[in-house]
């Protein structure tokens, strides 16, 4: 999937190769080598689309805007989809917020672009405004199970629209899109949690739904593994130990 790349500057600026060879080269042989080739890091359905997928969702999670622009250019050529790209990045917000995605938004176009990419892309839309929150609840069910029934008409009346908004917004006008399964929509918003930090709650509730829909515990342990050199060891550990607890609750 990877090569070694020094390349982070253009435009007549010197590239990190030039300037840190030194630490080009250790942290390339450890992130694109040694964990890529790690048997305990690795997962069958760990392929290298799945895996720059994690990694883009990652970097969007940590806000790495500089590694994003230099990996995704290298997702596309292992086999991401322009479509499976811009659906990260429009999952994004739901989790991270405008504010942080919206670089990471013009980044992606920009670089589609370049690789002569048409845009807009094809809609992935499946919803309306009239059924995306019957859609959205029929999503979290599949997901979280029986306990989302009703959910967005639940909790204390000064929050409740919040659950209105995870219900018809985040689930209905997102998860409901195509361009990527189910599966891979909630490995990457473990990725997006697991990147951002302090959403540990979050986190082990979404390692329970992965869980649910079929990413086994060895494969978000393989996911996060691969993630690491881009998040560094305490999130990653963290992480890690919100999968542990929610595989235990699940036995």
């Amino acid at each position: 999937m990877f090569g070694r790349k020094g390349g982070l500057f253009a435009d007549g600026k010197p590239t990190l190769a030039q300037c840190d060879p030194e630490f080009i080269d250790l942290f390339s042989r450890f992130a694109y080598d040694e964990v890529v080739h790690e048997p305990g890091a690795n997962h069958p359905d760990l392929d290298d689309p799945t895996r720059s997928m994690a990694i883009l969702a990652t970097l969007i999670g940590s806000q790495g805007a500089d590694a994003y622009g230099m990996l995704l250019p290298v997702a596309l050529r292992s086999g991401v989809t322009p479509v499976q790209a811009k659906e990260i990045v429009y999952q994004a917000v739901a989790y991270l917020g405008f504010g942080r995605v919206l670089p990471f938004l013009n980044l992606t176009n920009d670089i589609l672009v370049d690789q002569g990419v048409d845009l807009p892309l094809e809609g992935q839309s499946t919803t309306t405004t009239e059924t995306r929150a019957a859609a959205g609840e029929r999503a979290q069910i599949g997901i979280f199970g029986e306990r989302m029934r009703g959910f967005a008409a639940s909790g204390p009346e000064e929050t409740r629209h919040i659950n209105k908004w995870l219900a018809d917004n985040c689930f209905g006008d997102y998860y409901t899109r195509g361009g990527l399964d189910v599966r891979r929509r909630e490995m990457i918003t473990l990725c997006f949690l697991a990147a951002q930090g302090g959403c540990e709650p979050q986190l082990t509730s979404h390692a329970a739904a992965n869980m649910r829909v079929g990413n086994e515990k060895a494969f978000l342990i393989a996911v996060v593994s691969q993630c690491m050199p881009y998040i560094g060891y305490p999130r990653t550990l963290n992480a890690i130990r919100c999968i542990n607890e929610a595989a235990a609750k699940a036995r």
